[in-house]
């Protein structure tokens, strides 16, 4: 990480300039004002709309029950000029420009806060019933053929596609679950846990279908590598996403291999007077003892506010940054919630029955908790959050035992 030179210049003449008006970027722009910063704030928003909330974009715009997800941020009072449609494509940092394709935009501090985009299915350019779930564009394209009940096929059975079938089946769809893994859930949970959420997409009247790659998608229709065709009005796809990093090409900013901005524990970037946060953004746990990448919502809350400590106070008095990463997903009539970072090493405790509707699990790593998934438990999540955080260790027989309060079983 190079050196982060000073600014000279006071701060009521600095600006600060946040590319991305998704959640990180606008509360990036909120905190610098609750800190104290009396510069200016520019937000650049690469979409039309003013910025939105992306949950609601799976739950109830998708289903037709609220129109947006708008944050409730009056931009004008607090002195923050927000630009929508104006997109970043690329980065002079020596001459502190930030090009667009309306002309450059100066600035003292830069923070990138482009989020992901999602991974498209190769083959698929250009085919009208095939649909992404990321912007408010994608849900409103999408709405009107779940409201016409057409079959729907989810290519990926992560949480994206968990949640887009829990939709399409409220609405009254066909659905069917398309996944090369041999499992739900591959790159999240280890199996002996996915097994046991793989049974609620039949309860639910989905068809899962497990190690069964697309091989085309024809108007209509879905196509399997094994010749099995698929009736498909509408495909959603979601095999992932990727940072949204790729105008940052050849400005000399550190990516890693995940194309994830590589920040520091203060959510710098490799270069003077630029910081990275959401999901864009790769950072250090200390907790941990590895670099972590977090798609999720609660990163983007959580991480915005060391940004503009960071600016506001300088960085001899600004906060580091290693949270305890957080996501919740709602799914087949379920809450589903996450707290934590597990490995494949840690030792996984099973907290009741996993056949019923409330159940835990549980991982330590010497002892101590480090993770925590919680199905219908929410009380489990909360505790088990903080003692996380606290990094306590836990009496086995004591967590294993559901009728034991979490926080009960510390050791």
């Amino acid at each position: 990480m190079s050196e982060h030179r000073e600014e000279a210049v006071a701060a009521s003449e600095r600006s600060v300039v946040i590319v991305g008006a998704g959640m990180a970027g606008v509360q990036t722009a909120v905190a610098l004002r609750e800190y104290g910063w009396t510069g200016t704030v520019t937000v650049l928003g690469a979409e039309p709309h003013p910025p939105y909330d992306r949950p609601p974009l799976s739950k109830a715009v998708l289903l037709g029950k609220a129109e947006g997800s708008a944050f409730e941020v009056d931009f004008a009072s607090l002195g923050i000029d927000l630009q929508l449609g104006r997109e970043a494509t690329g980065l002079r940092a020596a001459e502190r420009l930030l090009d667009t394709a309306d002309g450059p935009v100066p600035y003292d501090v830069l923070v990138i806060a482009t989020g992901a985009e999602p991974v498209r299915l190769p083959g698929c350019e250009g085919l009208s019933n095939v649909h992404l779930l990321r912007t408010l564009d994608d849900a409103v394209r999408l709405r009107p053929v779940l409201a016409a009940q057409h079959d729907v096929v989810a290519v990926g059975a992560g949480w994206i596609g968990a949640e887009v079938a829990t939709a399409a089946r409220e609405a009254g769809c066909e659905v069917t679950v398309v996944e090369a893994a041999d499992r739900v859930l591959a790159g999240a949970m280890p199996a002996e846990v996915a097994e046991r959420m793989a049974p609620w997409y039949a309860e639910s009247g989905a068809r899962l279908m497990l190690g069964a790659r697309v091989s085309t998608v024809e108007p209509g229709a879905v196509v399997l590598a094994d010749g099995t065709r698929l009736p498909a009005g509408a495909v959603v796809v979601g095999i992932g996403a990727r940072p949204a990093t790729g105008w940052l090409e050849g400005s000399g900013i550190e990516l890693g291999d995940d194309r994830a901005i590589v920040a520091d524990e203060r959510l710098r970037a490799s270069l003077s007077g630029v910081y990275a946060v959401g999901d864009c953004a790769s950072f250090p746990s200390a907790r941990y003892g590895e670099r972590l990448l977090v798609h999720h919502w609660d990163n983007a809350m959580q991480g915005p506010r060391t940004v503009a400590a960071n600016i506001a106070l300088g960085t001899a008095e600004g906060p580091v940054y290693d949270p305890v990463p957080y996501f919740w997903s709602e799914q087949f009539g379920r809450f589903v919630q996450y707290a934590g970072h597990h490995a494949g090493a840690d030792e996984l405790l099973w907290r009741g029955d996993p056949s019923s509707a409330a159940w835990s699990v549980c991982w330590l790593r010497g002892g101590a908790l480090v993770a925590l998934l919680a199905v219908g438990r929410p009380r489990d999540l909360a505790q088990g959050r903080k003692l996380i955080e606290k990094g306590a260790a836990l009496d086995r027989a004591k967590a294993a035992d559901a009728s034991v309060p979490l926080k009960s079983a510390v050791l």
